[in-house]
């Protein structure tokens, strides 16, 4: 048996959807595939809240992350960070060679609209990115916020990395003014890796329009995409099987309702808040939590790496502290198809190991 994912990502996958990903492919240029390609973003525009674009990319997130920098700035790029992933967005800002501002917030903090309106009434930018929900220290920003100070700026295009928060907590897309927003499907969506989704705004395209084909490269080009997209088909080759498990799981969602998804997710997250906040306490700044992965310290001061081993023996995977983090905090990810009984179960086993560590 492998071991129950209890990590950020990949996270658990139901057999459901597995078996939805072994059906007998496709060609992808015929009409049963365009028909299964429109039920699917028809699906995630409506999860999102958005009447604009939605494409599907065989890709990793960061790929789309690249993409976004390289489709949207033609100035100037205000990068906000509050942990590992969204330094990662920054990074990958300054490879692409895009002129850039970087602002920071000490990690288990969030970056407030407050921030955000301190930095544009400061300085002219054409594209701002921020994460939603940052996997390495479990502290989701208040992206509605946020939202609302970018709009006040109409030359500014907000880019949101959504990839550990999309289908765990609300994003309303057209009502808080996103222009982009990205995740993978191996988190809150429950599906195995390797196929990505965004949302794009007419802003966004029009953007792209204006970028050379020379910053964009082929692959990531948004008005390639789009206009394949317009079509129910992709400019490459896609994962069919993704687009399978992708259909399953949307009627999963629809079955089970949103608000009902949403407010699930919101009960396992006070439930691994409230059982480890005394024995360990929380990374994140309160108020400021996420609602699909804990990020705890440390003040009981076990061996993390043990605690990590030990549960991986009883068949238990879960996730400790990432990049600068690493052997100080320890993360459980609540999110994607993980139900409240799974929660309890992983709860229990860890009382067991900590009580023999």
């Amino acid at each position: 048996m492998k071991p129950k994912l209890f990590i950020p990502g990949p996270t658990h996958v139901d057999q459901e959807i597995l078996d939805a990903m072994a059906q007998y492919p496709i060609g992808h240029r015929t009409a049963d595939y365009r028909e299964l390609q429109s039920k699917v973003v028809a699906g995630i525009k409506e999860f999102l809240y958005t009447e604009q674009s939605v494409l599907v990319s065989t890709s990793s997130a960061t790929g789309l992350m690249e993409a976004g920098v390289r489709n949207l700035s033609k100035q100037k790029v205000a990068n906000f960070i509050c942990g590992a992933f969204s330094k990662r967005q920054a990074d990958i800002t300054k490879i692409c060679g895009l002129d850039q501002d970087i602002f920071h917030v000490d990690w288990g903090h969030a970056t407030t609209a407050e921030q955000v309106e301190e930095a544009l009434s400061a300085a002219s930018y054409d594209l701002v990115t921020v994460v939603f929900n940052e996997t390495s220290t479990g502290v989701m920003n208040p992206l509605a916020e946020i939202g609302e100070v970018v709009k006040q700026y109409p030359n500014t295009l907000l880019m949101v990395d959504a990839v550990s928060g999309m289908m765990g907590a609300p994003i309303k897309i057209d009502e808080w003014g996103i222009d982009m927003a990205l995740a993978s499907v191996q988190k809150a969506w429950g599906l195995p890796p390797g196929f990505a989704v965004m949302s794009l705004s007419d802003r966004a395209l029009e953007r792209s329009r204006s970028i050379p084909e020379a910053q964009k490269g082929f692959y990531f080009d948004f008005v390639r995409m789009h206009k394949a997209g317009e079509k129910s088909q992709t400019t490459v080759t896609p994962s069919i099987p993704h687009l399978y498990a992708l259909s399953v799981q949307l009627d999963r969602i629809r079955a089970e309702g949103l608000e009902n998804r949403f407010t699930r997710h919101q009960a396992m997250a006070s439930r691994v808040r409230e059982w480890g906040r005394d024995k360990f306490g929380l990374y994140a700044a309160p108020g400021y939590e996420s609602d699909t992965l804990t990020c705890f310290t440390n003040k009981a001061g076990l061996d993390l790496i043990a605690l990590a081993d030990k549960m991986k023996a009883r068949n238990y995977l879960i996730s400790g502290g990432y990049g600068d983090l690493k052997g100080k905090t320890f993360r459980l990810a609540h999110m994607g198809n993980l139900q409240m009984e799974d929660i309890n179960d992983v709860l229990n086993v860890l009382d067991e190991v900590i009580e023999e560590l």
